[in-house]
């Protein structure tokens, strides 16, 4: 008799831990002092969770070269948006390595003292976005959401979220929200070479794009701001190898001999990006110290 209450105990406990998943769960606050960039996680539950980025890594805008175009746009964007100022949302899309997230970092570290938060939000968690923009719609900060390597998948349920927040909803846009997401794709979407079909001419010339194609645009035209990031030129990565030489307390008469060095390990890895000059830094750096 006890064996089969157990049994059955035990399989209304599995009952009861279905049905609470599956019910509406309410989005609590975070201690918003107890950091200046937050993450935003669904348990395995169904609850979505704020919790604070205790560790944010440290980013200066002077520390990021050639890359003085988007910078001036993204420091703009951000300085009117603190300031109360209209502001747009933002796509970064470009090369790989090339400062597009550490640039937003940059930025958070610059403002956070006037008001400026950032909460990472994964591309399987934006179907909660609402939720989030409702959470912080009356506080007093400023948020950035900040989506990292952004890109959809045919049929992906966090896309239409991304769409309602953006425009077109019918919610008003919230004043102390903006949208910054990076991507190496520039519509967000695979694109096929089926779909060129799909453009139809007019006697005029003029050139129309298909539904297919509309649809994948709509959401990256919803960015008011687009940024785009360039491969480096081989100049243009040894300037942001030596600048980060210096940073990690690396002599200016060694930065010159390290100059041989740091093109093999570009070339090793088949990239001349700010992240592969970085961690030829840190390698060189490392390597030194323990002489």
């Amino acid at each position: 008799m006890n064996d089969q209450l157990t049994a059955f105990l035990a399989r209304a406990e599995l009952f009861m831990a279905r049905v609470e998943a599956s019910l509406p769960h309410t989005l609590s606050e975070p201690d918003w002092n107890e950091s200046i960039a937050f993450r935003y996680r669904r348990r395995s539950s169904g609850q979505g969770i704020l919790s604070a980025v205790h560790h944010v890594g440290a980013m200066s805008l002077a520390d990021l070269k050639e890359i003085d175009v988007q910078k001036e746009k993204i420091q703009r964007n951000t300085a009117q948006f603190v300031r109360g100022a209209t502001a747009n949302n933002v796509l970064l899309t470009g090369a790989r390595g090339t400062g597009k997230s550490s640039l937003i970092r940059a930025c958070l570290h610059a403002y956070a003292d006037q008001g400026l938060r950032l909460i990472e939000v994964d591309k399987a968690d934006l179907v909660d976005l609402p939720d989030i923009v409702e959470l912080v719609a009356a506080r007093p900060e400023k948020f950035i959401v900040f989506c990292d390597d952004l890109s959809f998948d045919e049929g992906e349920p966090g896309y239409k979220a991304l769409k309602s927040v953006l425009d077109g909803s019918v919610s008003a846009n919230t004043a102390n929200v903006l949208v910054y997401a990076t991507s190496n794709r520039r519509h967000l979407l695979p694109e096929y070479m089926s779909e060129n079909l799909t453009y139809t001419h007019t006697p005029e010339g003029e050139v129309h794009p298909g539904e297919v194609v509309e649809e994948k645009i709509s959401l990256s035209e919803r960015f008011g701001l687009w940024v785009s990031f360039y491969p480096f030129t081989q100049d243009e990565y040894l300037h942001i190898a030596a600048q980060w030489l210096r940073v990690l307390g690396v002599p200016q008469s060694e930065i010159e001999t390290a100059r041989p060095e740091a093109l093999l390990w570009a070339l090793e890895r088949g990239s001349r990006s700010g992240r592969v000059a970085w961690q030829f830094a840190q390698d060189y750096a490392g390597r030194k110290s323990a002489l």
